[in-house]
């Protein structure tokens, strides 16, 4: 069920101004086609209970860790309310309209990510870039958008807590019938990249709640800082992570990712403005500036309104 998410009339609000310092009629026209889009594309998640991190110990079908990480290991309990998430990750096509209402450039347009940009895979951001745009769609609608909370990710992603290792539409991955190709990749974009982005809720089934491709089409970014050990001292009612850090939380896999890298509960954490982090152990010295390729990091918005 859809809220009933009020567009405003364009003369209601003011857009920041465009790059030519006024905004146009067509620009306006595409914000509004993009709030009403948004509302579309909202799945209702209820509330409730579930064991968060690698339920795979319990799993009546391996009794093996699902994830090769440490981090996730301590399964506990977590209660959350209501809240709506988009159903399919945000587009370049959407946050090419996110930027034209506020001014900005459009974004992968000269760096390494140029080539797998397309109006209809996921946009490559930063987590700030993701943060801002789930922001903007609150400050148009005036309801609580925002990033999802680790904690509602995974939740969203296993069918409201259920034992599913991936977001798939029977929990299982299985190439060419619930998850791209590389073939399939590579015809995505003008990159002919195996490792591209794939198009958004083309042709493969969401997962039992209407979700598309969670942690299945690059990383996602998600609201809190990370910690190692948080799990240990997470709050049982709407955790939303440590309350400061230097790394933010991805959930899911890379473009492309090796199936162990896309489970439901892994998590992997990196610099929020995507500079990359020196491999652990090794001698060999990074460029300070060179950022991770953006097109592995995505991110949906959550509605943070109970039914």
């Amino acid at each position: 069920m859809k809220p009933a998410i009020v567009l405003l009339a364009l003369s209601a609000f003011t857009l920041p101004a465009c790059t030519s310092g006024k905004a146009t009629p067509d620009n306006h026209q595409a914000v509004e086609a993009l709030l009403k889009r948004t509302q579309e594309h909202l799945v209702y998640v209820k509330g409730g209970s579930f064991e968060m991190g690698d339920f795979g110990p319990k799993d009546p079908r391996g009794y093996l860790p699902w994830s090769f990480k440490q981090d996730d290991k301590h399964l506990h309990k977590v209660t959350l309310d209501g809240y709506y998430i988009m159903d399919r990750q945000v587009s370049y096509a959407d946050y090419d309209t996110y930027t034209e209402a506020t001014g900005q450039l459009r974004i992968n347009t000269d760096n390494r990510s140029s080539a797998t940009r397309a109006p209809n895979v996921p946009a490559g951001v930063d987590w700030y870039q993701a943060r801002d745009y789930c922001q903007w769609l609150a400050e148009q609608t005036g309801r609580p958008f925002a990033l999802p909370t680790e904690a509602q990710w995974e939740y969203a992603a296993r069918s409201r807590g259920q034992m599913m290792p991936y977001a798939t539409d029977d929990g299982i991955l299985r190439k060419g019938k619930n998850y791209p190709t590389r073939e399939e990749r590579r015809q995505a974009t003008s990159g002919n990249s195996p490792y591209a982005p794939y198009t958004i809720a083309k042709k493969y089934p969401p997962n039992p709640l209407g979700i598309h491709q969670m942690g299945l089409n690059g990383y996602e970014w998600v609201s809190d800082w990370y910690s190692e050990d948080y799990y240990k001292h997470s709050q049982e009612q709407n955790p939303t992570g440590p309350k400061s850090g230097t790394l933010k939380v991805r959930r899911g896999g890379a473009t492309g990712e090796s199936f162990l890298g896309m489970v439901t509960v892994i998590r992997t954490p990196y610099n929020p403005d995507l500079t990359e982090i020196p491999p652990k152990h090794s001698d060999v010295e990074i460029d300070p500036t060179r950022k991770q390729r953006y097109s592995m990091s995505t991110a949906r918005c959550v509605l943070n309104e109970t039914k």
